[in-house]
């Protein structure tokens, strides 16, 4: 048996974006979730929400955590993942009701996250919510120190790799006929950004 890769900070932060997640995709059906890591997150928001089918997705590097956390919560309404390489061109067909992703926009570099709204502008259904969750930046400024220090740390790691400003994120979103519904604060200097497509 495989054993399932555990984040602290995805079970630390899960019952916050729930919270926000439930109104959010209140009159949605099928989720995209891109980058679904250790399939922490696919699993509890599967389990409090029904009647989403959520795909699951990711690099293949994941895919044995992803399964590993599927197999152990056997939910019905939870996908196995898709392989999804978020900077490329092969997305699935969709479209989907709606798009999550989490703590994306910072590993990636900016042409990938440029390449991940494009595919998400390709598979987003009308009238479907895109919802992104993660620190950012604001007007080129960090909003807390320990976001500034989360920064540094990250660009240490790899030059490509940093908090992204949320007016650019913005804009990338506004490209691809996306419309801000909210802009919500969360623990631990964590932000939920969601839009919505023109139905």
């Amino acid at each position: 048996m495989i054993s399932k890769p555990f984040s602290a900070a995805s079970a630390r932060n899960r019952e916050p974006i729930l919270a926000a997640l439930r109104d959010l995709l209140r009159g949605c059906h099928t989720v995209l979730e891109i980058g679904s890591g250790t399939g922490q997150h696919a699993v509890h928001f599967g389990a409090a929400m029904p009647h989403l089918l959520w795909q699951t997705s990711d690099l293949a590097a994941n895919h044995a955590s992803i399964r590993a956390w599927l197999d152990g919560a056997a939910l019905p309404n939870v996908l196995p993942p898709l392989l999804l390489d978020a900077g490329s061109n092969d997305w699935p067909a969709g479209p989907f009701d709606a798009v999550y992703t989490a703590n994306t926009c910072h590993i990636m570099a900016w042409p990938e996250v440029q390449s991940m709204f494009r595919g998400i502008g390709r598979v987003l259904a009308p009238g479907g919510m895109l919802c992104i969750y993660g620190p950012f930046r604001r007007d080129g400024q960090f909003t807390t120190p320990s976001n500034a220090q989360f920064d540094a740390s990250l660009r240490a790691q790899a030059p490509h790799m940093g908090l992204r400003n949320r007016e650019d994120i913005d804009a990338l979103a506004h490209a691809q006929g996306l419309t801000p519904v909210a802009d919500l604060a969360l623990p631990a200097n964590n932000e939920l950004l969601a839009w919505r497509r023109a139905g």
